[in-house]
């Protein structure tokens, strides 16, 4: 693995410095995210038709709750996140799930290992120039007909732009915008979500779900 650059260090430091108040403070965040749950629910239900598919990578796992909620929906899935700490929280929390500490643009990974990836709201805090990287890097290790979920903060109209998150820097990105480039890195669109913000949430929030290699018929 390669050795992390200024953002992927300074991302890590940010999210070990908060990662328990994050823990206490989100642990039942979708309990009340129909929808968000609803499309994690038809990512499952294809990465489980995949024949002859590897394992599903949550890429940014955080403390572990996607991943756990993965589990629960019959996959076989593992976490990767940059922040130390926040690995051993979900180690802790789900001592029966793999969770590893590792970048997602250099991922310890054979080509075509993963069924399926879930990026949720972490390739939010990638420079944008360096998104395009990310989503090569998903490509390749994930096997043909393997299935991509992103989630995200979306522009609204707008376009790409920082704003201030809680944590440390993050960007907002057109769905359509996002939709290209992961187009161009050799994903076809299976389908896309976008949710109004809820009370205390402050932008829309996007979802793209693709698809690795042909177009699904």
């Amino acid at each position: 693995m390669t050795g992390p650059s200024s953002h992927l260090s300074a991302t890590a430091d940010a999210y070990d410095a908060v990662a328990v108040l994050y823990a206490e403070l989100f642990r039942d965040a979708y309990d009340n995210l129909p929808l968000d749950r609803a499309l994690l629910a038809a990512f499952a239900e294809l990465a489980r038709g995949t024949a002859d598919a590897g394992p599903v990578a949550e890429l940014g796992c955080g403390p572990g709750w996607v991943t756990a909620h993965l589990r629960d929906l019959g996959l076989e899935v593992f976490g990767v996140d940059l922040s130390p700490v926040m690995i051993q929280l979900a180690r802790e929390a789900y001592p029966d799930l793999r969770f590893e500490v590792g970048s997602m643009d250099a991922l310890d990974l054979a080509d075509g290992e993963l069924g399926g990836i879930v990026s949720w709201y972490s390739v939010i805090h990638v420079p944008p120039g360096e998104v395009p990287s990310y989503l090569a890097e998903f490509r390749r290790v994930l096997a043909p007909g393997g299935h991509l979920l992103l989630a995200f903060f979306e522009s609204e109209g707008g376009p790409v732009a920082p704003f201030d998150h809680k944590v440390t820097t993050a960007y907002r990105w057109p769905i359509d915008a996002l939709a290209e480039l992961a187009g161009e890195a050799g994903f076809f669109e299976v389908g896309r979500m976008l949710r109004e913000p809820l009370e205390g949430e402050r932008f829309r929030r996007g979802h793209l779900l693709l698809r690795k290699g042909e177009p699904a018929r």
